[in-house]
């Protein structure tokens, strides 16, 4: 009988689902904001240039308030997992590890990446070789962001696989590794860190909706 327990999900209460609906949220509006002003920012190329970059510049506040929402929602989404998973099997560190990662959405809107790549608009065309202090506490924070994010979905994949859903298990071990190898391979295009970064955000958002059905 306790195992049949422990494998039985939970309806989420409503203020838990509003606050996991806002986690879910959060990854995509922070990609639509990115996709649309790297679209229409002159210089911006998603093929040389990281979504951070579009901090820069005369309409950079645009991309700061985008990183400021999506750290909100984030968080919200990490109390509404609290209460979701309490007494649940990955119930205290998931919460806690994705706070964390609303957390340096929140840091990279105080820190703005450093400019290159010909972005903004006369900025040196090479990558970025050295960083500014800035520079640094940006992409500090955010590595240690997503490495949360990643190390959260670990945990989560012993709360699914408790629960009997299997899938859903296997998948959260498998998203880390999507999410690592487009880190990995940012050295030779920034579009495989794009795509590490937005498998992430996605899966996030995916697993928030579940838990709260």
């Amino acid at each position: 009988m306790t195992d049949t327990l422990t494998a039985a999900p939970l309806a989420a209460a409503p203020a838990t689902r509003t606050l996991l609906t806002a986690g879910a949220l959060a990854g995509p509006l922070f990609l639509t904001a990115g996709l649309v002003q790297g679209l229409t920012r002159e210089g911006f190329d998603f093929s040389r240039n990281a979504i951070s970059q579009l901090a820069l510049g005369d309409t950079g506040w645009i991309q700061t308030a985008n990183f400021l929402l999506a750290g909100a929602l984030i968080l919200a989404g990490a109390a509404g997992l609290r209460h979701a998973l309490r007494n649940r099997p990955g119930g205290t560190w998931a919460p806690r590890l994705i706070a964390v990662f609303g957390a340096s959405f929140l840091l990279s809107s105080a820190f703005e990446a450093d400019p290159g790549a010909g972005f903004p608009v006369g900025a040196p065309e090479g990558r970025v070789t050295e960083l500014s202090a800035h520079g640094t506490v940006h992409m500090i924070g955010g590595a240690v962001g997503y490495l949360a994010l990643c190390a959260a979905f670990l945990v989560l994949a012993r709360h699914f696989a408790a629960t009997g859903r299997r899938g859903w298990a296997t998948a959260s071990r498998l998203v880390p590794l999507g999410v690592l190898a487009g880190f990995a391979g940012s050295g030779a295009t920034v579009t495989a860190f794009t795509a590490g970064a937005a498998l992430g955000l996605a899966w996030l958002s995916t697993v928030a909706v579940r838990l709260s059905a």
